[in-house]
């Protein structure tokens, strides 16, 4: 018995790792909510606009130059 009290296994440290990383998950996903999800949606779309936005000119100065490789 006293044998068996010396050796940790694995299962001792990440069994309450993942206690923990579950416990501050649940107390931040409940507070949250879906606020986090609608801020990821919307900052996408941000993004994707500007994106487009440069993708249109960098498309009217290629269509303007003749001498650029195509």
């Amino acid at each position: 018995m006293l044998a068996n009290s010396l050796f940790m296994s694995s299962a001792d440290i990440f069994i309450p790792l993942g206690d923990f990383i579950l416990w501050t998950t649940e107390i931040l996903f409940e507070n949250i909510g879906n606020m986090f999800n609608n801020m990821v949606i919307v900052l996408g779309f941000i993004g994707l606009f500007i994106w487009l936005r440069f993708q249109h000119k960098f498309n009217q100065e290629a269509k303007n130059n003749p001498d650029q490789l195509k």
